[in-house]
């Protein structure tokens, strides 16, 4: 019964919410663990009341569960209630009274100018896996796209004469605009390095040594193999790109509403932490730089 209901909530995903797979598997494994959580104690996913939801969640963060995660649980778990009370296959909704963690904001890591140099300009442009490397690092700084939505690029979504990209995300659209250097880089990885990677029946822009598409996991090795050949010592990601994307236009003039669209961020809130991050550079510059400071 259980699997049948899991099933059913990702067919729902999938078909009326338009979530990304991504997001699917997320919400399935979550439900999953309560799933296997609450079995031990007797219940199923329809007998499940309040009091063993906030057992779950207190079992989550004495496990020491990060915040963000014990969030996302929940948030899972909820969807999952709201789906079943739809269908009338529940009668109330045990996520309701909740109590939810308060997560704290962590601050972005964020690379400087000259680590940012020094990473995009490692790549040795002899082979198709270096102009490969090279087209995808320059495209995630000059864009701020998240990894997802890189590695979800057709070979449609890219315009290297007029310079954009357009970013598809569940159902939203938004074109995003690529400088000199990114186009330069995709340019030769069209026209040199792609022919010899990619097979012949995938429209994927960017593929692994094998043909296949880039995952996730293959870009994340892909930056820590250049950070550390560039010599950064900082914990970098492929957030890591996006948030330095976002702080060095705010350092050079960008207003925050463009930079939102850009990023694709519902609301100004999320993109407001770049501000606070650029305020805090300034105020450090002032502080060395000015004689009376």
């Amino acid at each position: 019964m259980e699997n049948i209901i899991i099933t059913e909530f990702a067919q729902h995903l999938r078909g009326n919410k338009k979530v990304s797979e991504n997001t699917v598997q997320s919400y399935c494994r979550d439900i999953k663990q309560f799933s296997d959580y609450i079995t031990k104690s007797g219940f199923d996913i329809l007998s499940a009341d309040n009091a063993l939801v906030t057992s779950y969640v207190s079992n989550m963060q004495s496990r020491g569960m990060a915040d963000s995660s014990v969030l996302r649980c929940i948030a899972s778990i909820r969807a999952l209630y709201s789906f079943l009370l739809a269908k009338s296959a529940v009668t109330t909704n045990p996520t309701s009274d909740i109590k939810l963690p308060k997560q704290q904001k962590k601050t972005p890591e964020a690379l400087s100018k000259d680590e940012i140099d020094a990473l995009l300009n490692i790549p040795n442009l002899t082979t198709p896996r270096a102009l490969r490397d090279k087209a995808m690092l320059e495209i995630m700084y000059a864009s701020g796209i998240k990894v997802s939505e890189l590695i979800a690029l057709k070979t449609r979504d890219v315009d290297v004469d007029i310079g954009y990209l357009r970013c598809c995300r569940t159902g939203d659209v938004r074109i995003v605009p690529l400088g000199k250097l990114a186009i330069n880089a995709l340019k030769e990885y069209l026209a040199v390095a792609r022919p010899n990677l990619a097979s012949d029946n995938t429209d994927t822009l960017f593929v692994n040594c094998t043909g296949s598409p880039m995952s996730r996991q293959g870009f994340w090795k892909i930056i820590k193999e250049y950070a550390t050949k560039a010599g950064i010592d900082k914990e970098i990601n492929p957030r890591t790109l996006r948030h330095s994307f976002a702080i060095h236009l705010l350092e050079n003039g960008a207003d925050l509403t463009s930079i939102q669209e850009m990023l694709g961020h519902k609301d100004i809130s999320s993109t407001q932490i770049y501000a606070k991050l650029a305020h805090a550079k300034i105020r450090e510059v002032y502080n060395k730089a000015h004689p009376r400071a």
